[in-house]
């Protein structure tokens, strides 16, 4: 049976497995709709081009998501809680070697569905691009108390969308969002070493 999350009585810890189980099926179910929308929609996708200096944009972005999300959590205490509980929920079970597919799974899958079709689909403009982030921070709810997730999810979700636009590029945001979860995972895990049984 999993323990609870510390200050959290409410919700409990899953399981190394169960998260990895959740994250596959997420990703998969996300790349389902995404080639759904293409193939029903005639969406055509934003293209990946490996471009050296596309590449280095996409991990300056990761790496200033990462350093803003650092911030963020030290001034806004309703973030810090909620920060705290979602990254215990996913991160505490996971050994460091999972945190390759936590930057991944999502880096691909959501930023293919996100920004690589949503974005064309709504028209490749700055409504798309905010249409696309509240969209994506609202997959981030995990409970109607993870609003200030969801809220810096959909900031995230404006500079990557607007990245994405911006160079033309998908690889930006795919890059940008792994760099960021292999970072933040890694950062949550070393100042967490105390709750980490692994």
């Amino acid at each position: 049976m999993s323990e609870p999350i510390p200050d959290r009585p409410d919700a409990e810890v899953l399981t190394r497995t169960q998260v990895l189980i959740a994250m596959g099926v997420t990703a998969i179910v996300l790349l389902i709709i995404a080639s759904a929308w293409r193939y029903l929609g005639a969406v055509p996708l934003l293209s990946v081009k490996w471009r050296g200096l596309d590449l280095l944009t996409g991990l300056g972005l990761g790496l200033g998501i990462t350093i803003a999300s650092g911030l963020a959590y030290r001034i806004w205490a309703a973030y810090r809680v909620s920060a705290d509980f979602y990254m215990a929920m996913v991160l505490k079970p996971l050994l460091w070697i999972d945190l390759i597919w936590l930057g991944l799974l999502p880096g691909l899958s959501e930023e293919l569905l996100f920004r690589g079709i949503m974005l064309p689909a709504l028209g490749a403009n700055g409504v798309a691009v905010i249409v696309s982030s509240v969209c994506f921070g609202v997959l981030h709810l995990s409970s109607p108390r993870q609003w200030p997730y969801v809220v810096w999810a959909t900031v995230i979700g404006l500079l990557l969308g607007y990245s994405a636009l911006q160079t033309g590029n998908l690889l930006v945001p795919i890059v940008a969002h792994v760099t960021t979860n292999l970072m933040s995972g890694g950062i949550w895990k070393l100042e967490n070493r105390h709750l980490v049984d692994n």
